[in-house]
């Protein structure tokens, strides 16, 4: 175990230890930038000064959209060292979307890019001050550009103050964004893990060796924060501004990457390589593939171990923190479709009537024994997601076998009823995912008269010259033969594109909503 110097935080600890190990180093196609810890530590010092300087108070907040770049590590610990929330706010939603969180999370500041600028909200939807990371504000006067003020400032020392933190929001796939904001840590805890970092260093293996990839948007709670636990604990990561599945092989290959994250879409953008690329890649140095996110076809995912070997490791969590169960490639090859067993909290199913539920029966899942957390501004949601055992739950449905581990059968709010029949979106995607013509599924539940709903799948081919009457009866029939009839889907609409977002999940409620479901939101 690692003995930190008296330092700040970590982050200035590891910057006297080794000054000139690389921390960060971004890939943006071709080009690569790097920051040392050395170069992090003082970077985020600076920017420090600058977030007192604007009058900022401990426990104020303020968010950025911003692209993956150094910088937005370096305004992370600056946040982290002045007791501020920060908010990392995805460029994907849409205005009135960032206009609701802006106001929501009650950020005093945005910082953005000259990229993102347009992005933010009027003065008439958000009044707060804005600011953009570059020399000058271009044709938008009411921005303030932050370089030359950066530039005018000197290092010096900072007040003690709590340890700022991560405040994130959802995604919105089933809703508006929801924030879920935590207590900070006292000023002499900043050399503690948060509860939940013992998963990340004992059973993933992060470390001060560790050399982590992500390809994933930053405004992402997984991506952002494995890469500032890595930087807690001495690690380099790599970061490309966007997925690109043969420039990952390189990148694994030229850094030795020994932990990665991924989401299923790039597993099958992988997959989807050139036999003679995936062959002449050298991936030893890879310990552990981690995903998440969103459900990965059993197919997809042996296949993927097949080639990368016993390497990958999947978890069921979220942002809210009420629980988290993991699995590696062993366990996973002996019951495909788990997502492991508990490693923070207990797992409880219930039925709709709130009795716990033996191994095997499908119910609501719950954990228990995990820190109370609540939606910011949303007591309504946050009473929801707990029972009368103060248990909590993340919304899905699922099963747990006689050895405790999980089975996710889907989202409550995707479930489709139809003739008084339960049925679980996610087996009938796994199986439609199998057939060698569909790249992407989404299966919903669409208005029948007599029924109340029926079962439909929403396709992406890999060759949409393909879609035709013919072959959606064909992946009707494909689904006959595997799973019962009543849970197979009654029709199937070919499209150029499905809602999915960077973390892999599908936007299904803009499908339902496109196809006349009124979507219910607990």
């Amino acid at each position: 175990m690692e003995t930190y110097s008296n330092a700040i935080d970590r982050l200035a600890h590891w910057a006297m230890v080794e000054p000139d190990r690389v921390a960060v180093r971004l890939v943006d196609g071709a080009s690569t930038t790097h920051l040392s810890y050395g170069e992090l530590d003082a970077r985020a010092n600076i920017m420090a000064q600058w977030l007192l300087g604007l009058g900022l108070q401990e426990g104020d907040g303020f968010a950025f959209i911003m692209e993956n770049q150094p910088e937005l590590f370096a305004l992370a610990w600056a946040a982290r060292r002045t007791g501020l929330y920060y908010t990392p706010i995805s460029t994907h939603l849409r205005a009135e979307e960032i206009a609701y969180v802006l106001k929501d999370c009650g950020a005093r500041m945005v910082v953005a890019t000259p990229q993102t600028i347009p992005l933010i909200p009027e003065a008439s939807q958000w009044d707060g001050l804005r600011f953009v990371m570059a020399a000058d504000a271009g044709p938008q006067p009411e921005f303030v550009p932050v370089i030359p003020v950066l530039e005018a400032l000197q290092a010096r020392p900072l007040p003690q103050r709590k340890v700022g933190r991560d405040f994130l929001y959802s995604s919105g796939t089933t809703g508006k964004p929801k924030g879920i904001k935590r207590p900070m840590a006292a000023y002499e805890d900043r050399f503690k893990d948060a509860y939940d970092a013992v998963v990340w260093r004992e059973f993933f293996g992060f470390g001060r060796d560790s050399v982590y990839l992500t390809m994933a948007p930053l405004y992402h709670a997984a991506p952002l924060r494995s890469a500032m636990r890595n930087i807690d604990w001495g690690g380099s990561n790599i970061v490309a501004s966007r997925f690109d599945a043969a420039q990952a092989l390189q990148l694994i290959e030229q850094y030795r990457v020994t932990i990665s994250q991924w989401v299923p879409t790039m597993m099958v953008r992988l997959l989807a390589l050139p036999e003679t690329v995936r062959n002449a890649a050298d991936l030893s140095s890879m310990h552990a593939a981690i995903h998440a996110a969103a459900p990965c076809p059993p197919d997809i995912k042996r296949r993927m171990i097949d080639w990368w070997g016993p390497v990958w490791y999947e978890y069921y969590g979220g942002s809210e923190g009420v629980g988290l169960t993991a699995l590696d490639s062993r366990e996973w090859l002996e019951r495909p479709g788990s997502v492991g067993r508990a490693k923070l909290g207990s797992i409880h199913i219930k039925d709709e009537q709130g009795r716990e539920l033996p191994a095997g029966e499908q119910g609501s899942i719950y954990f228990s024994g995990t820190p109370r957390f609540s939606y910011h501004n949303d007591p309504v949601k946050t009473e929801a997601a707990y029972d009368a055992n103060g248990w909590a739950t993340f919304g899905d449905i699922g099963h747990v076998d006689q050895d405790g581990y999980l089975y996710i059968s889907g989202r409550r709010v995707d479930l489709i009823l139809s003739g008084g029949v339960n049925i679980y979106p996610q087996e009938i995607e796994n199986v439609l995912a199998a057939h060698p013509a569909v790249a992407d599924v989404a299966v919903i539940g669409v208005p029948h008269s007599e029924y109340g709903e029926e079962v439909k799948a929403v396709v992406l081919l890999h060759d949409a010259s393909l879609a035709s009457p013919q072959l959606g009866l064909a992946l009707i029939e494909h689904c006959r033969r595997q799973i019962s009839n009543l849970k197979c889907p009654r029709s199937v609409d070919f499209v150029s594109s499905l809602p999915r977002l960077e973390n892999g999940k599908i936007y299904k409620r803009l499908l339902m909503n496109q196809y006349g479901r009124q979507t219910v939101v607990h």
